[in-house]
């Protein structure tokens, strides 16, 4: 049953022409733009490659969100509850559709990398970096799925564009964090999408951040997990 649900959700999402466009496109887009105006930094077009697969990743985990508050308000939820699924298993299925349309915006930025920007990597460590991102976006899903369930449709999308630009310039998705006033970077290394980057980044530059990073994100997992039930059951009371 979960199965089907996953699919019917990820259907629908692919369907979405404004999904195409901001999900997929936008940050294509950008990554273009930041690492070829006025500079020929390879180093730096591999770093920001990672950073704005993992902007497309939060986004689109985010969007989730965005779905599940639309379908609150014309009553498909009320259906999901008379089917033998139960909360958890809704939240699930939602997670797992989450965690299926960020695919496509990870790899359609990677993709800018290695045939525009003439990024090289191992083969080993392209398919590292996509799994990687792939996994680490489950928290930004779970966060999406809880606003979308304790929200009305409209003040779901605001917040979730807040909480996408928000955890994307502290998490130095789109800036270096060397950049940063010392205060912000000691912040953003809390963040988790400061961490989502950093597992991509392990990657590409050698280095053994990856082990703290998945740490973080789990602790972050949890905690947006477990807003992402509250919500639904909260939804479940008072709709």
């Amino acid at each position: 049953m979960i199965t089907a649900y996953v699919k019917l959700e990820v259907r629908r999402t692919l369907r979405d022409t404004v999904f195409v466009v901001f999900g997929i496109g936008m940050p294509v887009l950008m990554y273009l733009l930041f690492t070829n105006l006025g500079t020929d930094d390879q180093e730096w077009r591999t770093t920001s490659m990672v950073g704005m697969a993992a902007y497309g990743a939060l986004g689109a985990a985010l969007s989730t969100g965005t779905g599940v508050a639309e379908d609150k308000s014309i009553g498909w939820l009320r259906q999901l509850r008379i089917t033998p699924m139960s909360p958890r298993q809704v939240v699930t299925g939602r997670a797992l559709t989450g965690s299926v349309i960020v695919l496509p915006s990870i790899a359609a930025v990677l993709a800018a990398g290695g045939l525009v920007n003439g990024v090289r990597l191992d083969a080993w460590q392209w398919a590292a970096v996509a799994v990687l991102l792939w996994l680490g976006a489950l928290p930004f899903t779970l966060l999406g799925i809880g606003n979308g369930y304790r929200l009305s449709a409209q003040t779901t999308g605001v917040v979730n564009v807040a909480c996408n630009l928000g955890l994307a310039l502290v998490g130095g998705l789109w800036f270096p964090v060397e950049l940063f006033p010392t205060w912000l970077r000691s912040l953003s290394a809390y963040t988790p999408a400061n961490r989502f980057a950093e597992l991509g980044r392990a990657l590409t530059d050698g280095s053994a951040r990856g082990l703290t990073a998945v740490a973080v994100l789990t602790v972050w997992a949890l905690l947006f997990g477990a807003y992402a039930v509250i919500s639904y059951r909260r939804s479940a009371r008072t709709s």
